[in-house]
């Protein structure tokens, strides 16, 4: 189910970009990146972490600037909206949701755009986002996609396994053994989906400026690492 605190987020970020810009007394620069994307493993706290750096990144943002506004569920409902499609589509643009018999077939029969056009949509919608700034994007191959531009971090969370099974069982209140089945299959969604579209390894250190493990450190710990990244000359 969506979460309306999302939504009104992402409603609230769109609104204020379409504002006039106002001027302002022109203020010593902050070494401040635009956007960040996290990678991340089922699990982790992703979430969490994000709603702490988004909260640090404002706290040493201009007042004036648009408020920090983190994209994972919502996104979907920025890219149905971007492109005028069907909410009835929206079960199918999570990760690694389809398998190419399936996609052909729907295609076929006019349920859903093709995959490959919603991953189209999707990019150009992270594109976009990124382009207006203060965005964190969570999954969906942001890293990939943003790789070129300049002034964006990319994340990596990892934890091992049994931390992120507890912290799934008792963030989604499931059962040890669905815990377990849902990290493990998330995981390999997740790295299907890299490798599909993006010819990608999920897993490839290269891919990001920084990877935390959460199972060494608390989620406030990794919001405070990856400010220091995104802001590294505000001491």
């Amino acid at each position: 189910m969506q979460n309306p605190i999302d939504l009104e987020r992402c409603r609230s970020f769109v609104n204020y970009q379409l504002q006039p810009a106002k001027w302002t007394m022109p203020t010593k620069p902050v070494s401040l990146i635009r956007a960040v994307t996290i990678s991340r493993q089922a699990g982790c706290g992703a979430g969490i972490v994000a709603g702490k750096i988004s909260k640090l990144l404002q706290g040493h943002s201009p007042k004036t600037s648009c408020p920090w506004t983190i994209f994972d569920r919502n996104l979907m409902t920025k890219v149905l909206e971007d492109h005028h499609l069907s909410a009835r589509i929206a079960k199918f643009l999570p990760e690694d949701r389809m398998t190419e018999l399936e996609d052909i077939t729907d295609e076929l029969f006019g349920l859903r755009p093709a995959s490959w056009t919603v991953i189209e949509q999707t990019s150009e919608t992270i594109l976009r986002l990124v382009e207006l700034g203060n965005v964190i994007i969570i999954g969906r191959g942001g890293n990939v996609i943003t790789a070129s531009l300049p002034n964006i971090l990319h994340v990596r969370l990892v934890a091992p396994l049994e931390k992120r099974i507890e912290h799934a069982r008792t963030f989604y209140e499931m059962t040890q053994k669905e815990a377990r089945e849902f990290c493990v299959r998330e995981d390999l969604g997740r790295a299907r989906y890299l490798k599909k579209y993006f010819k990608s390894d999920v897993n490839d250190p290269l891919l990001y400026h920084l990877i935390i493990n959460t199972g060494l450190v608390c989620y406030d710990e990794a919001a405070e690492l990856i400010l220091k990244a995104a802001a590294p000359k505000l001491d």
